[in-house]
């Protein structure tokens, strides 16, 4: 998540002072992503380090008020122009956590994902019924709608987010099931028979493989077996 572009955004809006502005960026995403006031002046400070912020004096309490410079805007436009990279995703938990708990000791993978279905189902319920609060608040007309529109995008991302990651641990679920079937599968095929002594009378084609068959034989193996020396002696 960009904080820094984030604030850019809210002090384009005119200059703010730091608990202002994690309120505001709090309200405009619906707490989703709370911040503290050291990160948000840590932030700043960085900003301001960039010159993309300047200080702008203090307001009637004393507050220290930021204010964005020329190269701050260009910053911004330039973030809102560009689309967001996809090529390095952000690490995500739940990933790194079913990808470890393939083979560990001890652990049922599919309670995992049982588990973690229960409790994103749950989360998009959640966020179903604050968009509907929302919504509501949107066809009230109140004086905060700008950021009513903020958070209900913000809530249909996450409905979104939580309905593809419970089709998600779905397809994980069936695919490990399916994994499993052909391994089982496999290691309950009967295996190939072993290199035998063929019994007398069996036909020339049973022998597997080179070599098969050839340990133990005598003069007298059947006429499937590879025939000993005498054998040959008595066809010449």
């Amino acid at each position: 998540m960009s904080i820094r572009h984030g604030l850019l955004a809210l002090l384009e809006h005119g200059p703010r002072y730091g608990s202002q502005l994690r309120t505001e960026f709090e309200s405009r995403t619906g707490s989703t992503w709370p911040l503290n006031v050291g990160q948000v002046y840590t932030t700043l400070g960085r900003l301001e380090r960039d010159g993309l912020v300047a200080q702008s004096g203090e307001d009637g309490a004393g507050h220290a008020l930021y204010a964005i410079t020329d190269s701050g805007r260009a910053e911004l436009r330039t973030w809102f122009e560009q689309p967001v990279d996809r090529t390095s995703p952000a690490r995500d938990e739940l990933a790194i956590k079913l990808a470890m708990a393939v083979g560990a000791p001890g652990v049922d993978i599919r309670e995992v994902i049982q588990s973690q279905r229960r409790h994103t189902v749950k989360a998009m319920q959640d966020y179903t019924r604050l968009k509907a609060q929302a919504l509501t608040a949107l066809e009230g007309g109140g004086s905060r709608e700008r950021d009513d529109v903020a958070w209900l995008l913000v809530l249909e991302q996450l409905i979104f987010q939580t309905e593809a990651e419970a089709r998600w641990l779905d397809h994980c679920e069936s695919r490990l099931i399916r994994l499993s079937s052909t391994v089982t599968t496999t290691t309950t095929a009967p295996a190939a028979a072993p290199a035998a002594v063929p019994e007398p009378g069996q036909g020339p084609g049973v022998r597997r493989g080179p070599g098969a068959g050839t340990e133990g034989l005598g003069a007298g193996a059947g006429s499937g077996g590879r025939r000993g020396a005498g054998a040959e002696g008595r066809a010449r």
